[in-house]
C-alpha cells in the first residue's frame, strides 16, 4: 500500500517541530538543507516546513517540480512585521509560519494550504514524462502500471495496453476496430466481443472501491475514457 503525503521538515527549527505535527496526524521526514535533492525522488510530499536559514529551499523546490506542482512551501519568517513576512512570499513560499507563535497557529496555515494544493489541478505530466493522467486516473508508460488515487490497479499487459489506448485519447470515442487492431493485432470484427471482455475486466478495477466510472460505451462505435468532470 502506498505510504500517504509526508512533510518535509527542512533545517532545525522546522525539525523541532517534528512531535508536534506527528501527534496531530501528520507523518514527516527531517533532513538538512543538502539532503533535500535525494529525497525529492523518492517521496511524496504534501508540504514543506522551512527554516529561515534554509529559505534559498523554495526556490530550488519551484526549479524542481514548477510554479502549478510544488507542494504546500511554509517558510519561517525571521519577525512579525510585513517586511518579514512579505520576504517568504518573494521566496516562493506559499505561507510564513513563526517558531515563537502557538501551534495552533502553523497547523491552521498547515491545513489551509494543504487543501488549497488539494484542490488545484495538477499536471503530472510535468513531473514524470513517462505519465498520463484523467482525473485521479494515472498510467506510467515507464513502469507500464496504472493506479486510480493511490490504489495500484494490477493490470494484466493486455488490460494496460486497451487502458492505454483510451487515455491516450481522453474523451474521444475509441472504435471497436482500432482498439482491436492495436490492441490485439486483429482485423476480424466477429473477435470483437473479447473487447467487452476485458473492458468488464478494466471496470472491476477501476470501480472495485466504488469509483465512478470511466470508462464508457458508445453504442454502435466504441469505448470512451472520460471523468464526469471532463
Amino acid at each position: 500500500m502506498d505510504q500517504p503525503a509526508a512533510l518535509l521538515l527542512v533545517g532545525a527549527a522546522a525539525q523541532q517541530l517534528k512531535d508536534r505535527l506527528e501527534a496531530s496526524g501528520y507523518s514527516s521526514v527531517s533532513c538538512k538543507q543538502a539532503e533535500v535533492p535525494k529525497l525529492l525522488a523518492g517521496v511524496q510530499l504534501a508540504a514543506v516546513l522551512i527554516s529561515k536559514d534554509a529559505c534559498a529551499i523554495c526556490v530550488q523546490l519551484r526549479n524542481y517540480y514548477g510554479e502549478e506542482n510544488a507542494p504546500a512551501l511554509l517558510l519561517e519568517a525571521s519577525h512579525n512585521d510585513l517586511a518579514a513576512r512579505s520576504l517568504c512570499l518573494e521566496w516562493g513560499a506559499d505561507d510564513y509560519w513563526l517558531a515563537d507563535a502557538p501551534p495552533s497557529d502553523l497547523l491552521q496555515r498547515l491545513r489551509h494550504q494543504i487543501q488549497l494544493h488539494q484542490q488545484t489541478p495538477k499536471s503530472i505530466a510535468a513531473i514524470n514524462p513517462h505519465q498520463l493522467s484523467l482525473g485521479n486516473l494515472r498510467l506510467d508508460q515507464k513502469e507500464r502500471r496504472a493506479w486510480r488515487g493511490n490504489r495500484d490497479l494490477g493490470l494484466t499487459a493486455r488490460e494496460y495496453a486497451l487502458l492505454l489506448i483510451l487515455i491516450e485519447q481522453p474523451g474521444v470515442c475509441v472504435s471497436r476496430k482500432t482498439i482491436l487492431e492495436q490492441v490485439w493485432g486483429l482485423t476480424e470484427t466477429s473477435e470483437a466481443n473479447i473487447i467487452e471482455v476485458y473492458v468488464r475486466y478494466l471496470r472491476r478495477k477501476l470501480e472495485a472501491d466504488g469509483e465512478k466510472r470511466l470508462i464508457h460505451t458508445v453504442r454502435g462505435h466504441g469505448y470512451c475514457l472520460r471523468s464526469n468532470d471532463s
